[in-house]
C-alpha cells in the first residue's frame, strides 16, 4: 500500500492566491510542473517551479536556481527563434524571494507525449488493430517528424540532454482552413488518426548550447535507449528517425558516425555492469 504523498513546498508569492489554484502535474528532483493560467482563465500555461533546497548553502542554492532557470529560458527562446517547435516562454522570476525559489511560465502544449502514443500503439497491435486507419503508416510518419525536429534542434546548436519519448509531445491535428476560416474538419487527414499533429520538444531543464558532435550523438543514444527499453515494439521504427535526421541536418553524417562510438561504449558499460 502506498504511503502518504510527501508534502509539497509552498508556491511562490504570485501563485499563492491564484484562482483556480495551480494543479500539480509532475514532481522531479529539481522542479515541480503545474498547470495554471496566464492572465486569464482562458489562457492555460505550464508553470515550472524550482523550490529552494534547504540542504544546500543558501547562496549556492540561489545561484544554481537562477542559472538553471535563465539557461532553460534562453535555450527555449533560441529554439523558438530558429524554428524549433518548443513551448514559448511567457514570464519568469529567476531570483525568487530568497525563500521560495524561482519559476518560469511557458505556453501550454495540447496533445499527448510520444510515449503515450506508442503505448497506445502497442495496445492496438496486441489487439490486432494495428492496421486500422493506416496506424502503422502514421507511426512511420511520426518517426520521421521526430527525426526532423531533432535534426533542426541540433542544427541550431542545441542539445536536449534528456531526449526521451516522454519529452516529445504530439499536438492535435489542426483543422484545415479555407480563406483563413477554419472548416468543420471533414477533409482532415485520415491516415493514422491521432498521429497527424505537430511535434513539440519539451522539458529543456538539462539542455544546453553545443556544437560538439559527441553531445548530439549522446542525445540520439538516449532517445534510442528510450525506444529500446520502453517501446521495444517500435524499436525498428527508430531507424526512420535516424533516416530523416540525416536527410534534414547537414552535419548528421558525422553525428551518426559518432553515435556508433557512443553505442559501443554503452555496450561495454552494460557488459561490465
Amino acid at each position: 500500500m502506498d504511503g502518504p504523498s510527501p508534502p509539497q513546498p509552498p508556491l511562490p508569492a504570485p501563485f499563492t492566491h491564484t484562482h483556480p489554484a495551480p494543479t500539480l502535474l509532475t514532481q522531479g528532483a529539481e522542479a515541480l510542473l503545474y498547470c495554471t493560467y496566464f492572465l486569464t482563465p482562458s489562457h492555460p500555461c505550464a508553470l515550472k517551479y524550482r523550490p529552494s533546497k534547504p540542504y544546500r548553502n543558501p547562496i549556492l542554492d540561489k545561484r544554481l536556481t537562477r542559472h538553471r532557470i535563465l539557461s532553460e529560458a534562453r535555450t527555449l527562446v533560441k529554439c523558438r527563434r530558429e524554428g524549433v517547435s518548443v513551448p514559448g516562454v511567457l514570464a519568469l522570476d529567476a531570483e525568487g524571494d530568497g525563500v521560495s525559489g524561482g519559476w518560469m511560465m511557458m505556453e501550454w502544449v495540447e496533445g499527448k507525449t510520444v510515449r503515450e502514443v506508442l503505448v497506445a500503439g502497442a495496445k492496438r497491435r496486441k489487439e490486432g488493430r494495428d492496421d486500422e486507419d493506416g496506424w502503422e503508416e502514421g507511426v512511420t510518419a511520426l518517426m520521421g517528424k521526430i527525426g526532423r525536429a531533432v535534426g533542426r534542434m541540433h542544427e541550431v546548436g542545441v542539445v536536449h540532454g534528456d531526449l526521451t519519448t516522454s519529452n516529445i509531445m504530439l499536438g492535435p491535428l489542426a483543422a484545415p482552413q479555407q480563406n483563413g476560416v477554419t472548416t468543420n474538419g471533414e477533409h482532415m487527414e485520415q491516415v493514422g488518426e491521432g498521429l497527424g499533429g505537430e511535434i513539440v520538444l519539451i522539458d529543456f531543464g538539462l539542455a544546453g548550447q553545443s556544437l560538439q558532435d559527441e553531445d548530439k550523438a549522446v542525445d540520439l543514444y538516449v532517445l534510442e535507449r528510450a525506444f529500446g527499453s520502453t517501446h521495444p515494439e517500435a524499436e525498428e521504427g527508430f531507424q526512420e528517425v535516424l533516416k530523416v535526421y540525416e536527410e534534414s541536418y547537414k552535419g548528421a553524417k558525422v553525428v551518426l558516425k559518432r553515435l556508433e562510438d557512443v553505442r559501443m561504449r554503452g555496450r561495454k558499460r552494460s557488459l561490465l555492469g
